[in-house]
């Protein structure tokens, strides 16, 4: 393939989602394999080997290269059903696809050093700038650590982000993404976590400087941005935070259902019992529904928002405040279970116990942070206020004397860590 059909090279927006057998044989696996993924704290080779085969990888891949260029909707819903077996597999799996948009920003050398072969790549990603890199001949020297690198021993290459020479760390500084084979990577085991135990998220560390082609790397903020380029679809110029937290959502979403499919099965026990807690047991089994129910609706419609091409600050700022509506959504579900299972789900490492600690893990997550979610989102609405000053004039004395407070809140900076 020459240059020319790299560059120009493109496959059809929004490919079919995943052959329905081969994802029931991840889903399959994720479940057998949730206990111990658990307790190693890392996946099966099954498990991601049937993931890889059900083209998660290739989800977002570019077309040139066989990948299915496909959509967030598909994506949400079969992230969601791995996620139902094990929260860890559903989260490696969303983003082997996340990293493989952000991969399609390389040059066209570079994502032939990726997937010529294959466009199923398994892509770990380092996205919070860390280590050094200093400019040689051809391309770039890299060290350093990056903490939190998801599902690294299983990966094929890394993404790691790095600033530039002489810029200060962020916000404000310049900083580069760097495409590393994972047989250059030394992995350092620092991943002790409440839950999400099994996405293996541990350290990557570059030893001694390891030279990265000019090929193999690209602008961060160019990546974040979604900045349009040749070769890339809609899917690759969607800005980052209009899909990372709904795609990092999916997981939870899955685990919220298993949660309610256990819980309810022990209700149900419980209940033909005991007559006189059927009326709480009732209660709590609508509540739950709800949340979830509302969850996966205000991620759905996150998702097709996301689909559509739209590149608005309003729309990525909406996004990110669905995104963190819909975990504390699903975190209110599962809290609310685990605490009318009482010692049935505290008594040991059962799934409800689990998918509690998975659920709460995921939505710590900084991208789904609903402090942060709702000082961006307010930020673009009240912007909208701010050249209108008539309209100040006609506010009551309370609310206009409160306004000026709130046009002059500063939204906290973009912090890159939280999309990885």
């Amino acid at each position: 393939m020459n240059r020319r059909q790299i560059c120009t090279g493109q496959g059809a927006q929004g490919g079919a989602p995943r052959a329905r057998g081969q994802l029931a044989g991840a889903v399959a696996s994720a479940v057998a394999h949730a206990s111990a993924a658990d307790a190693t704290g890392r996946l099966s080779a099954e498990t991601v080997a049937l993931l890889t085969r059900a083209g998660f990888a290739r989800h977002f891949v570019p077309g040139v290269w066989h990948g299915t260029e496909g959509t967030f909707s598909d994506l949400l819903a079969e992230v969601a059903a791995v996620g139902e077996g094990c929260a860890s597999a559903a989260w490696c799996a969303a983003l082997w696809a996340t990293h493989g948009r952000y991969a399609a920003h390389l040059p066209p050398e570079g994502q032939l050093d990726l997937w010529g072969r294959s466009p199923d790549v398994r892509i770990a990603a380092g996205l919070r700038p860390s280590g050094s890199a200093a400019r040689c001949s051809g391309g770039w020297l890299l060290s350093g650590t990056w903490e939190c690198v998801s599902g690294i021993a299983d990966a094929d290459w890394l993404l790691l982000a790095a600033p530039e020479p002489d810029e200060p760390r962020l916000p404000g500084g310049r900083c580069r993404l760097f495409a590393v084979p994972a047989a250059e990577i030394h992995v350092r085991e620092t991943w002790r976590s409440t839950g999400m135990r099994g996405t293996g998220s541990h350290t990557a560390v570059l030893d001694g400087p390891v030279v990265v082609p000019d090929h193999r790397t690209c602008s961060l903020s160019d990546v974040l941005a979604g900045s349009p380029g040749p070769g890339r679809s809609r899917c690759h110029t969607a800005p980052a935070y209009l899909g990372t937290g709904l795609l990092l959502c999916a997981p939870a979403l899955g685990a919220a259902r298993h949660a309610l499919r256990e819980w309810t099965a022990w209700a149900a026990r419980r209940g033909a019992g005991r007559p006189s807690e059927r009326a709480t047991l009732q209660l709590t089994l609508a509540q739950s529904a709800d949340d979830i129910e509302a969850a996966e609706l205000l991620l759905g419609d996150a998702a097709l928002r996301a689909d559509s091409g739209t590149r608005a600050e309003r729309d990525v700022a909406r996004n990110r405040r669905v995104a963190a509506a819909a975990a504390q959504h699903l975190v209110t579900a599962v809290e609310r279970l685990f605490r009318a299972a009482g010692t049935h789900a505290c008594g040991g490492s059962g799934p409800l116990e689990r998918t509690w600690r998975d659920v709460h893990v995921l939505a710590a997550h900084q991208a789904v942070r609903r402090e942060t979610a709702a000082a961006l989102y307010a930020d673009s609405v009240f912007a909208d206020f701010e050249d209108r000053p008539e309209q100040a004039a006609e506010l009551p004395a309370a609310c206009s004397a409160a306004a000026p407070r709130f046009m002059a809140h500063s939204a906290p900076a973009e912090v890159v860590a939280g999309v990885h």
